[in-house]
């Protein structure tokens, strides 16, 4: 039953503080014991929240919950999940508080064996009304209403609070006593004055890296010398559910108490506060290559299609959507035909199933679309271009139904890619592991003489050369990469839609750009376009090449050493991505997170850290946000730290700065109506349990044309 709330207790908030303080112990530790064989028979893992579609033609809101129990076996007796539905806040102390209850639909949609334990995968309908008011839905699981059990649903006339984050794990050998605080501490103290509507995993929420270490069967086969033996391997059943045990267990330790073990004593961790947030945000996730092992499918065709790693692939896919998705690929309806996917053309090449890209709107204006990079992902290959076909006519219907509709117009869409778009050249690093200058070197490796961890053990690459083959801005990619910026620039300067991309993978914090370009210094007076230039840079909201791309890894990873951030910035050119359009990575961070000295890598920030995006109306209209942020509407922001979290001397120092500078380097963008304000939220001090975060900004306005017709003349590659 229901308690009898009075509103005191139902506008009650959890203290972080006090509720969460203990959680931060022993981050850096974990047990030697799994989790789920010390469990008693029950759940297991859940409540995980999905938000799956947001319907404002029927103004109803879509999503699921999961729920994983062990050894329940009367499924006719499957877990409760009641609900109480209400406002947010309250609105004078005459007005009575008005709730209403139900109980969400379950469906057994899955069973699962790991030794003498069988799981049971519940997934429960939700379905609610969007209301002309911001709504609160708590709920409880049989019969405990714990505080953190609940979640908000914006009115219809209100776009999302929207989190981006990727890197949701540790590297095998990562020593993890470095790290004493949490990101998800943070994300849930600001999500208590926030209230996050969704939050987009960008990829590698888990890092399944392990099962070369824990799956018997895969460390057996890697251990394996022969070169032909290794690459004719055939994966029997015994072999298959090995795979199928390692991934079900990792997700359940994961997901379900936070609990992950690396390769070394000090590679471990316990980040209770993960699944507290999974159970009060809901979430839209896309995979990467962690989410499978590191690197799957940036390896050679001929190492990809040997039976044991392509298996690897379909085990990791199937748990992939049965824990992230809570969907089987058993199931017809939930696996292929519910509305938010977009479905490639063909099987992928080793996991033999089809993308599911995911489309839905996130308010009336806002939209997301997340690609699934990484099913159809060859060495040379992304998305193949039947796929990028169907995903832009299915984004093309979508914005021309909804652009008559009253107050549906889609005015921004996030589009969420795993791996940078708009990110530094690193091609000369790509041609020295691949050159067969290094072939003594590898040899020598290979003994264990030099270099040891120098090769990978899949296919005996140099142990980077995957990571930068699955970058855009690898040379296999570039024509692929060069398509896909160029559709979405014609698709929102056609509509009048502004895009902006969310990034992750590359374990540090920076925002990419593209822009209209500026020719301050033609040699040819007569061609000089100053008026042009005057245009981009006093009015950005009329710039339909405009697009940026937020880059936000790690929220719990390790970050990379400052020689790679200083790398990154020695080679942050200024790029021509066509004779009409440049692009960089601006300087958003010149202020360290101690907020009281200039960093010399200002592109590049080097810390664990997460992402928002915030639609500007929510921003004006919500007092926490109203005073961190300390902005107007049409305020000209130049992007950098907030000004809470910057010694006051420097502060001024950096203003005089940027009035002396020329706005190429400073340029400034206005807060917008219908415009949204992205911020990353990079760790402090990893060294503090607080877990605090420093706050860099920037606003995005709308784009204020339409049916502007783009040139990409000088495009030097594109795959059509």
């Amino acid at each position: 039953m229901k308690p009898g709330f009075t509103a005191e207790e139902w506008f009650k908030d959890w203290d972080t503080q006090t509720l969460y303080e203990d959680l931060l112990k022993g981050v850096d530790k974990c047990s030697e014991e799994s989790p789920i064989k010390g469990q008693k028979d029950g759940i297991v893992c859940g409540p995980i929240l999905r938000l799956i579609h947001a319907d404002y033609e029927k103004n109803v809101y879509l999503g699921s919950i999961l729920i994983v129990t062990k050894n329940i076996l009367d499924s006719t007796n499957p877990p409760v999940i009641e609900y109480v539905t209400g406002p947010t806040e309250a609105l004078n102390e005459e007005t009575p508080l008005s709730l209403n209850d139900g109980a969400f639909k379950p469906t057994l949609f899955h069973q699962d064996k790991l030794g003498e334990d069988t799981f049971q995968f519940y997934r429960y309908s939700v379905e609610l009304p969007l209301l002309s008011k911001d709504q609160m839905i708590r709920y409880a699981v049989d019969g405990k209403w714990e505080l953190n059990y609940r979640f908000y649903i914006p009115a219809m006339t209100t776009n999302f609070n929207v989190i981006a984050y990727s890197c949701n794990g540790f590297s095998l050998a990562v020593d993890t006593t470095k790290f004493k605080g949490s990101m998800w501490y943070d994300i849930l103290q600001k999500h208590s004055k926030i209230h996050y509507n969704v939050m987009l995993g960008g990829g590698d929420q888990i890092y399944s890296d392990s099962i070369k270490l824990y799956s018997p069967k895969v460390a057996q086969w890697l251990a394996t010398n022969n070169k032909v033996t290794k690459y004719t391997t055939k994966v029997d059943a015994p072999f298959r559910q090995d795979m199928e045990n390692f991934y079900l267990k990792e997700y359940i330790e994961w997901y379900g108490f936070g609990h992950w073990h690396g390769s070394t004593e000090n590679s471990q961790t316990t980040q209770r506060m993960l699944p507290l947030a999974l159970a009060t945000i809901p979430s839209i996730n896309i995979w990467d290559d962690h989410d499978i092992i590191d690197g799957f499918g940036s390896y050679h065709d001929s190492f990809m299609k040997n039976d044991v790693f392509s298996s690897i692939g379909k085990a990791a896919y199937k748990y992939y959507m049965l824990f992230q998705h809570h969907v089987s690929i058993e199931e017809q309806d939930a696996y292929l035909n519910t509305k938010n996917w977009i479905l490639g053309a063909a099987p992928g090449p080793y996991i033999g199933e089809k993308s599911h890209s995911v489309w839905t709107k996130l308010g009336p204006n806002m939209a997301v679309l997340g690609l699934d990079c990484r099913t159809e992902r060859k060495l040379k290959q992304i998305l193949s271009l039947d796929s990028y076909r169907l995903v832009f006519k299915r984004m093309k219907e979508e914005i021309e139904f909804n652009m008559n509709k009253p107050g549906q117009k889609i005015d921004h869409i996030l589009v969420m890619l795993g791996v940078p778009i708009a990110y530094p050249r690193l091609v000369w690093l790509e041609w020295l592991f691949s050159s067969r200058l290094l072939a003594p070197i590898k040899y020598l490796s290979k003994k264990g003489i030099v270099g040891r961890g120098l090769l990978n053990e899949f296919n005996g690459d140099v142990e980077l050369l995957d990571d930068l083959n699955d970058h855009w801005c690898a040379r296999h990619h570039k024509a692929e990469r060069n398509f896909l910026v160029a559709k979405l620039q014609d698709l929102g300067a056609q509509y009048g839609i502004r895009i902006t991309i969310l990034s992750g993978d590359v374990h540090l914090a920076s925002l990419g750009r593209f822009r209209s370009k500026l020719h301050l210094h033609h040699p040819i007076p007569s061609q000089r376009t100053d008026e042009e230039n005057i245009d981009i840079l006093e009015n950005p909201e009329y710039d339909s090449r405009l697009m940026f791309n937020v880059i936000s890894s790690a929220v719990i990873n390790t970050p990379p050493p400052d020689g790679m951030a200083r790398l990154l910035q020695e080679r942050n050119k200024l790029h021509h991505f066509d004779d009409q359009t440049d692009e960089d990575n601006i300087p958003l961070f010149k202020v360290e997170t101690t907020g009281r000295q200039r960093r010399n890598y200002n592109a590049f920030l080097n810390k664990r850290n997460w992402s928002d995006i915030l639609p500007v109306e929510n921003v004006l209209t919500n007092p926490y946000l109203k005073d961190m942020l300390e902005v107007e509407l049409n305020d000209k922001i130049v992007p950098g730290v907030i000004p809470k979290h910057c010694n006051k001397q420097l502060r001024e120092e950096l203003q005089k700065e940027e009035l002396e500078k020329n706005k190429k380097e400073n340029q400034a963008y206005p807060v917008t109506e219908k415009g949204v304000i992205t911020s990353i939220h990079v760790e402090t001090n990893a060294e503090n349990s607080d877990s605090h975060t420093t706050w860099y900004y920037t606003p995005v306005p709308d784009l204020q044309t339409r049916g502007e017709k783009l040139s990409h003349s000088g495009l030097k590659h594109s795959i059509v």
